[in-house]
C-alpha cells in the first residue's frame, strides 16, 4: 500500500472513529434526558439554574446543595445535578435535597454532563445558569455576587477568580498553572482574566446557546474561548477556593491535567479562528 493509500486509510479510520464516539455521547445524553424525563415528568425551571455535573461525590455533594441559595435579587433558583455515572446514590441524596437530577448511565465526562443540563436549561425556561463544583471547593453563599454583574447588565458570563480572591489550596503547581493558562488564554482572546479554570461562573442563557462545546472533560477553557470569540462580554468576581471537603480530584495529575488542558485551549483556539460564527462576531 503507497503512503497516499495509507494515510488516507488511517484518517478514515480516525474519521469512524470520531463517529463512534459522538454515537456514544448522543445515546448515553438521550438516556439521561430520559432519565430526567422519568423523575420529574413536564416542569419548567426557575429564571435562575445552579447546575451541577458530578461523579462520585456523594460524600461532599449534600452540604452544597444545601447551601444553594432558593432567591437571588429576587429571582427563584431552580438547582439541578446531572450524575455523570457512578453508582454512590448521588441521585437520592440530590432528591432529598430537592434538586431535580439526570443520571447518564456511564461516566462520559464532565462537559458531557454539563452540555446536557445545559441543554435541559435552555428547553425548560432557565435565563442564567451557575455552575459550581460538587466537592466543596465553591461556596454557593457567592452564587448572588457572581451573579451581580450578568443581572445588571454589566456582564454576559462572569468568571469567579481564586487570584482576586483567597486561594485555600496548599498545591504550588496547581496554582502556577493557573497563572501560566490564564496568560495563555488572554494572549489567544485579548482578554483580562486571572482565572481561566475555574467551573464557578454564572452566564446568560443565550451565551450557552450560541458557543460551540465539544469537550468531553476540561470544558472551561473551551466556553471561554468561545464566549469571548463570539463578542460577549467576560468579567470576574473574587471567590473563597476550599479544599475539597473529601476525596481527590477526578481531573488527574498535575502534569496529565496540564497537557490535557494545553491541547483543549489549543484546539479551541484553532476552531474558534475558522468559525464562521466567530469572525462574524470579531466583524460587527
Amino acid at each position: 500500500m503507497g503512503r497516499s493509500r495509507l494515510l488516507a486509510s488511517l484518517g478514515r479510520g480516525d474519521e469512524r472513529e470520531r463517529e463512534r464516539r459522538n454515537d456514544v455521547r448522543q445515546l448515553v445524553t438521550d438516556l439521561g434526558r430520559q432519565d430526567f424525563r422519568r423523575r420529574h415528568g413536564e416542569v419548567r425551571f426557575a429564571p435562575v439554574l445552579v447546575l451541577f455535573a458530578s461523579y462520585l461525590e456523594a460524600e461532599n455533594i449534600g452540604p452544597v446543595l444545601k447551601a444553594v441559595p432558593d432567591r437571588v435579587d429576587g429571582l427563584e433558583v431552580s438547582t439541578l445535578v446531572v450524575v455523570d455515572g457512578g453508582d454512590d446514590g448521588t441521585q437520592e441524596i440530590a432528591a432529598g435535597a430537592g434538586a431535580y437530577c439526570a443520571v447518564l448511565p456511564v461516566n462520559m465526562g464532565h462537559g458531557v454532563a454539563l452540555r446536557l443540563g445545559y441543554a435541559l436549561a435552555a428547553e425548560l425556561g432557565a435565563r442564567y445558569v451557575v455552575t459550581i463544583d460538587a466537592d466543596g471547593q465553591n461556596d454557593p453563599g457567592e452564587i448572588p455576587a457572581l451573579l451581580e454583574p450578568v443581572l445588571r447588565d454589566e456582564a454576559d458570563f462572569v468568571i469567579a477568580s481564586r487570584r482576586l480572591g483567597v486561594d485555600e489550596t496548599s498545591d504550588r503547581v496547581r496554582r502556577a498553572g493557573v497563572v501560566f493558562f490564564s496568560a495563555v488564554v488572554n494572549a489567544l482572546t485579548g482578554q483580562h482574566l486571572t482565572d481561566t479554570s475555574n467551573g464557578f461562573r454564572a452566564l446568560r442563557i443565550e451565551v450557552l446557546e450560541n458557543v460551540t462545546l465539544e469537550q468531553d472533560q476540561y470544558q472551561t477553557a473551551e466556553l471561554i474561548i468561545s464566549a469571548a470569540s463570539r463578542g460577549w462580554r467576560l468579567a470576574e468576581r473574587p471567590t473563597v477556593w476550599h479544599p475539597r471537603a473529601s476525596g481527590t480530584s477526578k481531573k488527574g495529575r498535575n502534569t496529565l491535567f496540564a497537557l490535557r488542558y494545553a491541547g483543549v485551549v489549543g484546539r479551541t483556539w484553532w476552531r474558534e479562528r475558522r468559525s464562521p460564527a466567530a469572525r462574524a462576531s470579531a466583524a460587527s
